[in-house]
């Protein structure tokens, strides 16, 4: 039995249901469940909390969540191979797991939720970036109450990023726009299966309560811009949008590049390119 409680160990799981994992779902299964406590724990206090799961697997997460006391799991998994397994979840905690089969790019879980869920995944590597996205450019304050999220590690740095680092990008704007983003902590390889050829990162995102008013397309539309060409000073990555005009209405110097903006800078942009 696992160390949370007396169902089987996810290895013996794996093996019951033939569950090997799929790499065209960017499946990589954390059998550890001291782990995924770890992971769940990074999430706050989860008693009495509604929890949104994307990607369960064979329900690692899933099982340290409810053991954790969350009040109610909302699964979704896109693998029908995985749902046998996770119905044994659901059996041994009633009523407080609901699984559904489907792709979490194209099913809202909005309706099942009556109070802001707190969203906590091992997010397949080929989708996280695109459901991060999603998720931060929702109405604000975002149905949703905090993310504890895992990316690989190159992910999560582009996440957090600061102005001047490489790794400081589009991801990095919008994140640190209407987010309070930090790394909690990294994975090895190794503790996963399949191990990964990267080092994944679980990230923590707390939505901000007053982020800067914008138009989120000005926004999109000047981040594509600046750091589609990131090499080339704004007066000409811009230019398309505005160029000098715009830079001296948002009150930047043309010589500067994207990696130098500050997210503030960003948003005077979006403003800018939107004023008469």
């Amino acid at each position: 039995m696992s160390t949370i409680d007396d169902l089987p160990p996810l290895s013996a799981v794996v093996r019951q249901f033939d569950l090997a994992p799929k790499k065209s779902l960017g499946q990589n299964f954390l059998f550890d469940l001291n782990l995924t406590a770890k992971i769940a724990r990074a999430a706050g206090d989860l008693t009495g909390q509604d929890v949104l799961e994307i990607g369960p697997g064979p329900g690692g997460l899933t099982r340290a969540m409810l053991a954790s006391g969350a009040r109610k799991v909302i699964a979704i998994e896109r693998d029908p191979r995985c749902i046998t397994a996770l119905e044994q979840i659901a059996a041994h905690y009633p009523n407080r797991l609901t699984i559904i089969e489907g792709d979490a790019l194209t099913f809202d879980p909005r309706p099942h939720f009556e109070t802001p869920p707190k969203i906590i995944a091992n997010l397949p590597y080929n989708v996280g970036t695109e459901l991060l996205v999603g998720w931060l450019t929702t109405e604000w304050p975002p149905w949703w109450h905090s993310l504890t999220l895992m990316f690989q590690r190159e992910v999560a740095e582009r996440i957090v990023a600061a102005p001047g680092t490489k790794a400081y990008g589009r991801l990095s704007v919008l994140a640190g726009w209407r987010t309070e983003a930090s790394i909690l902590f990294d994975i090895p390889p190794e503790a996963f299966t399949p191990p990964p050829k990267v080092t994944s990162s679980v990230v923590s995102l707390i939505p901000r309560t007053a982020p800067g008013d914008v138009p989120l397309a000005a926004l999109e539309r000047i981040t594509a811009a600046a750091f589609g060409q990131r090499r080339k000073m704004l007066r000409r990555s811009l230019a398309p949008l505005g160029g000098l005009d715009l830079l001296a209405r948002a009150g930047i110097e043309q010589t500067k590049r994207a990696e130098e903006i500050d997210i503030d800078g960003f948003l005077n942009l979006a403003r800018a390119s939107e004023s008469p």
